[in-house]
This record gives C-alpha cells, sequence and structure tokens, in this order.
C-alpha cells in the first residue's frame, strides 16, 4: 500500500490546483497523489467551454499556471428579453484588465498537469477508485486494478454531470437542459459576452476565438426540439431569442445537451472533504461553477500546509460556508425566478435598469463574479 498524507480524487482543474496550490504552500510533493480515471491526454483533447474570472486568473498566476488559451472578457451585458432594462459591466470600471475569461476544459488541464508535473506531484491514471475506508487515524482508497492508497486526508475533486451523483443536502432539477454549441454571427462585439434571461432559461453568449460558445438554458421538450433541427432553423430560432444586438446567427458546430440540476452540501468527514462539482454542482448561469471549485482549492490549500489533520478540514467547513453558500443562493435565484413568463418578470427589466444606474448595486454584482465573498 502506498502511503501519502493528501490524496487527491480527481485530476480535473480544481483537483490539479490544489495540488500544485499546496506544493507552493511548502507541502512536499511527494505526500501528494493525484488519482484519476482518465489519462491526461484524453482529458487534454476535451472541447467543453469554462470561464474564468479574473479572481481565478490570479489563484491560476500563483502556480505557474497561466496564461493559458483563453478569450478574454471586458464587457458583460445583461437582459431580459421582452423587457425593457439591461445592465453592462465593463472592465474599466472596475480597473482590471479582464472581468473573466473563456477557455477550454482541455487547455486549462493540458497547463496544469504540466504544473503538476514539474513540480513533482504524483499521479495514479487512469485508475479508478472503487471503495473509500475511513478509520480513525487514515483513509484507504480501493483502486479498481487491485492496488490501494492510504492518506491522512483524502480529497473528493471528482464531481461528474447532475444527476449521476449522489445527493447531497440541497438538491434542485431545474427542469432544463443546456444547450452547448460553438456559434458565429454577422456582427460580433469583440471581447463581450452576454447573459440573456427568457422565459424558460438563460442564454449565454461567451466571446471565444472569432465566434462565441453558446449555452441555451431551456425545458427538455424544447431541447429535444432543438437538438432535432436542422442547423437554419436552429439558427434562426437562436436568434429569434436573442435579438439582433451580433447580427445574424452564421453557423453552429454540432449541439450537445446536459441537464441542469443543483447539487450542493458540505460533504465529508474527518478526514475527507470536498471540493469544486464534488462539493456542489450549480446551475451554469454567471459561470461560477469553476471559480467556486478554484476558491475552495486555494483556502484548503493554505489550511493542509499547516498540518494534513481533521482539525484543518473542519476549519476549512467554516471558512467556505459563507462564499459557498452566497454562490449558491445567487445562481438558485437567477436560474428559478428568472426563468418563466409570470407578469412578476416586468420587475426584472426595472431591476437591471436601476443597476445600470446604481453603481454600487453594480459593483457589488461585479465583485462578487470576480471574487466570490471575501
Amino acid at each position: 500500500m502506498n502511503n501519502y498524507d493528501i490524496a487527491i480524487c480527481g485530476a480535473g482543474p480544481a483537483g490539479m490546483a490544489l495540488a500544485a496550490l499546496l506544493v507552493r504552500r511548502g507541502v512536499a510533493p511527494g505526500s501528494i497523489v493525484l488519482v484519476d480515471a482518465k489519462p491526461l491526454d484524453v482529458a487534454s483533447t476535451d472541447p467543453r467551454t469554462l470561464a474564468l474570472s479574473w479572481g481565478s486568473r490570479q489563484i491560476l498566476e500563483q502556480i505557474g499556471a497561466w496564461p493559458v488559451p483563453a478569450t478574454e472578457i471586458h464587457e458583460i451585458h445583461v437582459s431580459r428579453k421582452g423587457q425593457f432594462g439591461r445592465s453592462m459591466i465593463t472592465r474599466t470600471e472596475h480597473h482590471v484588465p479582464a472581468l473573466g475569461y473563456v477557455t477550454r476544459y482541455g487547455d486549462i488541464v493540458t497547463v496544469l498537469g504540466g504544473v503538476c508535473e514539474r513540480l513533482g506531484v504524483r499521479s495514479l491514471r487512469p485508475v479508478r477508485v472503487t471503495a473509500i475506508e475511513e478509520s480513525a487515524d487514515h483513509v484507504r482508497l480501493v483502486l479498481a486494478d487491485g492496488g490501494s492508497v492510504s492518506a491522512a486526508i483524502v480529497v473528493q475533486a471528482e464531481g461528474g454531470l447532475f444527476g449521476e451523483q449522489d445527493d447531497k443536502a440541497t438538491k434542485r432539477d431545474y427542469g432544463q437542459t443546456a444547450i452547448i454549441a460553438q456559434v458565429k454571427t454577422s456582427a460580433p462585439v469583440a471581447q463581450r459576452a452576454y447573459e440573456r434571461f427568457t422565459g424558460e432559461g438563460p442564454l449565454a453568449l461567451l466571446p471565444q476565438d472569432d465566434g462565441y460558445s453558446l449555452v441555451w438554458c431551456v425545458r427538455p421538450d424544447t431541447a429535444q426540439t432543438l437538438l432535432a433541427m436542422g442547423d437554419e432553423a436552429f439558427l434562426k430560432k437562436l436568434g429569434d431569442t436573442f435579438g439582433e444586438r451580433l447580427g445574424r446567427f452564421t453557423s453552429a458546430t454540432r449541439r450537445l445537451a446536459f441537464p441542469l440540476g443543483l447539487n450542493a452540501g458540505m460533504a465529508g468527514s474527518a478526514r475527507t472533504a470536498a471540493i469544486g462539482n464534488a462539493a456542489q454542482t450549480l446551475h451554469p448561469v454567471a459561470g461560477q461553477g469553476l471559480n467556486l471549485g478554484l476558491r475552495d482549492a486555494a483556502v484548503l490549500a493554505r489550511l493542509l500546509a499547516q498540518g494534513a489533520t481533521p482539525d484543518m478540514l473542519a476549519q476549512y467547513a467554516d471558512l467556505r460556508r459563507q462564499d459557498r453558500d452566497l454562490t449558491v443562493r445567487l445562481t438558485d435565484t437567477m436560474a428559478r425566478v428568472f426563468a418563466n413568463d409570470s407578469p412578476v418578470q416586468a420587475l426584472l427589466g426595472v431591476s437591471l435598469a436601476a443597476i445600470d444606474v446604481f453603481t454600487p448595486a453594480r459593483s457589488l454584482l461585479a465583485q462578487l463574479m470576480m471574487y466570490g465573498r471575501r
């Protein structure tokens, strides 16, 4: 049996960032192990789009994992279909080079994989954990290849998709499906992201390369209709829903669909903790999932660098509660309250207009999106 101080189950962005942050804080790389079911070269080809906040860039810079291939977001335009009012958040107002960045899962894990390798962190992959056995003084990971790993502390960093996870304390099925694709328009606006609320859910367009990454949240029956459409009909429907701010939608890649829900809770025990999607799976509205996970990793690394003990995990749960709870409430409210056609939706347009003219409210929203609750 291999013995470590800290075993991290899941070598995605949050898991590898945690490993690198631990080494940067003085933890011996030989006392850390990453365990993942997928080879790094396979994970590096994953085309999924991720949104990184300005605060997340600062975390990645600490471990030498910046730059990553990414498109900068300089402005975020928020609106409600069919209602007056909108809000615009800009980088110049908040004195940062970018509000955030749009990257691909494969690109960020490639960079982080290189960082962990240079730092000397051991990776066991591809290998699947089949059981976790916790005792008073250690945790044993039983591996599918017949081996095992023993560690003082185990961190769960492998979240999976909503609907495929064990239920946590707070679970909600939004009755929405996200349609994912890359699209192009006839009149793109450089570095501007859009979040448009509709009666079925938010529609986000994130600038990426010479087009946009689309995340269109709709009811499951609508999703099936959109998936069955030809490209021309799909692009027309998208244009009708989004409007003409970017001209015509001219092309789209193959569409994918994912069910959306909330599954969050301070999962853990005396010697185990969870970060990222393993701790909280969120609605994609406002793009906070990975950013919250990286903040989890930063706090946990600071504590475990002082000692891989249950006391540090208890402190971690306390320190992360406020940021997690606020981010969960924010995304949950936006996903539910703004995704219907009730008369109260007229208030959303008024609210957006008020935020746009009331600088403190706009600043608070921007701070939460860039840094979370600090």
